[in-house]
């Protein structure tokens, strides 16, 4: 017996975590990690929670991947929208930033030291 052939083309694991990375950097990063480099409390939380996110990951026995990384970030968003968080609609006040923002934050900084191709 035969299957058809009638499979959908998928995006490769690579684009996808790109993508994840990409559209939070677009929607953090960019304007975050500026304003980290702005405001040097701002910059201590996020390298706090860059300790953290690596400790988490296991960085210190394995290196931090782009995909590992993507699946972190995705499963924090994915755990505060299960609590009611929903993304800020408008620019974010980095000043008075939440943990959640400061830890997806961190996810940026971390993901643009290892690959910062995606990141532009």
């Amino acid at each position: 017996m035969r299957v058809p052939n009638n499979r959908v083309a998928t995006p490769s694991a690579t684009v996808v975590t790109r993508s994840t990375l990409t559209t939070l950097t677009t929607a953090v990063g960019t304007a975050g990690l500026a304003a980290a480099a702005a405001n040097p409390g701002l910059l201590a939380a996020v390298d706090q929670h860059a300790a953290g996110i690596r400790d988490s990951l296991h960085g210190d026995r394995r290196p931090l991947t782009v995909a590992a990384l993507a699946g972190y970030a995705e499963g924090l968003r994915d755990a505060a929208s299960e609590h009611g968080w929903t993304p800020p609609a408008g620019p974010v006040d980095w000043a008075a930033a939440d943990w959640l923002l400061t830890r997806l934050l961190a996810v940026c900084l971390l993901a643009r030291a290892l690959d910062p191709r995606h990141l532009a």
